[in-house]
């Protein structure tokens, strides 16, 4: 009666179905190794995985996003060809190892967290609706944010060093070198010194990447007819979700940088404080945009890792069930 790529009046409009999708749905077909017959430990490891994966692959683009945020900070233009010519292609991977371990908690907790508490949640309401992943999301982000925080902060200061004039590099070796420098020099509590953005740029990761993925892939399953949790579902759902949580979080991820990456002026005060006075800062200094510095490499970052990251989870996640739930 009504033609195929067109819904019947009958059906609930797109934003409906957004709102109202749960992750019981019976209306589409499901992939059989949905995350409530995985063993947690095969979450937990396939989340930590992932990130890892994930992380390796787009740490080139991290490098840049995090060298041309910081640029506009010391009021100098970045240049790629410069950059490459003064350090080497090598030099993007600078700070690699601190990102790959910095997955291991922040990805194995956030997304691993994520899936146990919605999970559990289900089971005591008896559905799971957008607003339930939307508070799971932020509330594990958070924690994850934390766990990670001494991880995130080496990650920012050993992407950047080399960019720095030579007086003013910290020439560190690998991430156990970063983390004793920093607590030998400047103390254990500046590996949270800018964990405020960093905490709030999780809380919005969990909710605009991992709870709208979520979402993204229920929505994908119902109204294109995809299977949930296959290739197709997945990269929908991730590439969508990536993009809104690149856009959300790019302000809180350019405080983030400049907090952690900052020293202290002749007085002992550092000119960075807390976030709304970063961009308060920012936006009367160099304006508003300026906090978007880098975003290009940013989203490659985001929109690549969520990607990335959410299909190497699903592989390993298959893999394993046919494996030993088959």
């Amino acid at each position: 009666m009504f033609p195929r790529s067109m819904p019947s009046p009958l059906q609930p409009s797109l934003p409906s179905q957004l709102l109202a999708t749960s992750s019981n749905t019976t209306a589409a077909p499901s992939s059989p190794q949905d995350s409530n017959t995985l063993p947690k430990s095969v979450i937990f490891a396939s989340s930590g995985l992932g990130g890892c994966l994930g992380w390796a692959i787009v740490h080139p683009a991290n490098t840049l996003a995090v060298r041309m945020n910081l640029a506009s900070m010391h009021g100098k233009p970045f240049s790629f060809v410069t950059m490459i010519r003064e350090s080497g292609w090598m030099s993007l991977y600078d700070g690699l190892s601190a990102g790959v371990l910095r997955q291991v908690f922040y990805a194995t907790t956030r997304f691993g967290l994520f899936e146990t508490l919605r999970d559990l949640l289900h089971d005591y309401r008896g559905h799971t609706d957008f607003a339930s992943r939307v508070l799971v999301g932020a509330t594990t982000g958070g924690v994850a944010a934390y766990v990670s925080c001494p991880m995130e902060v080496c990650v920012v200061r050993m992407s950047n060093d080399c960019s720095l004039p030579l007086q003013e590099r910290r020439n560190y070796r690998n991430v156990l070198d970063t983390a004793t420098k920093i607590v030998r020099e400047e103390g254990i509590w500046t590996f949270w010194r800018g964990s405020n953005p960093f905490v709030m740029r999780a809380m919005f990761v969990g909710v605009f990447q991992v709870a709208t993925l979520d979402q993204f892939k229920d929505l994908y399953a119902s109204y294109f007819q995809q299977t949930k949790n296959s290739m197709m579902n997945v990269f929908s759902a991730a590439m969508t979700s990536g993009f809104i949580y690149s856009v959300a979080t790019m302000p809180l991820e350019a405080c983030k940088n400049r907090m952690a990456s900052q020293r202290k002026d002749a007085t002992g005060k550092t000119p960075y404080n807390s976030i709304l006075q970063t961009i308060r800062k920012v936006s009367v200094e160099e304006g508003f945009l300026a906090l978007y510095n880098g975003f290009f490499p940013y989203y490659i970052r985001c929109g690549g890792h969520t990607v990335c990251m959410f299909v190497i989870v699903q592989l390993i996640r298959d893999m394993y069930s046919s494996q030993y739930l088959s």
